[in-house]
């Protein structure tokens, strides 16, 4: 289990306001007035949570793309039962979760979802950070992954936070736009 936390202070450029983490400061982060933040392996007991989550997170994107988005159709308990999904804990309450699978020659993150409620305070890239020390960890040179092409913010926030847009394709009738982040050792 990798403890975590955050802490609400100033950012880099001086401006106050939440400070999101690069990628290994994860790890040295504390939440103002919070006991315990955790990223840790998922459970079959999470599943439900993780479900709950994603229904809120993404249900905002289905009159945008015409259709359920493939996150809310996953199979959550397959994940948890395969090692692969990792949820994001703050004071024992679940925030977020992340799904990881080795690639060919990547990491590759198949859904990253914070709670909208949490959504802005750098959870995301604490995930994302957690995930590129994972790749490190595993000798993978990149992190990949996808988002709907009807997801602007997404898009827009994977390309400000380093990653790079490889490609466009349709698939299971979902347009989508692949990503690719290389790793510094």
């Amino acid at each position: 289990m990798a403890a975590v936390v955050a802490e609400d202070r100033a950012k880099p450029d001086g401006q106050q306001g939440v400070f999101e983490p690069t990628a290994g400061e994860w790890r040295h982060m504390t939440f103002a007035g919070r006991e315990s933040t955790a990223i840790e392996q998922a459970a079959a007991s999470d599943v439900e949570a993780i479900k709950a989550m994603v229904v809120a997170a993404y249900t905002k994107y289905i009159e945008r793309i015409g259709k359920r988005p493939a996150p809310m159709n996953a199979d959550y308990e397959a994940f948890a039962k395969s090692g692969d999904l990792y949820v994001l804990r703050v004071d024992g309450t679940t925030v977020g979760a992340i799904h990881v699978a080795r690639a060919d020659d990547s990491l590759s993150i198949g859904n990253l979802v914070v709670a909208p409620e949490w959504q802005g305070h750098g959870l995301g890239r604490m995930l994302i950070g957690f995930a590129e020390d994972m790749a490190r960890s595993l000798t993978s040179p990149a992190l990949t992954l996808y988002t709907n092409e009807m997801m602007h913010e997404n898009i827009a926030h994977y390309t400000k936070i380093g990653f790079i847009e490889t490609a466009r394709r349709t698939v299971d009738g979902y347009n989508r736009v692949y990503f690719r982040k290389q790793l510094q050792e």
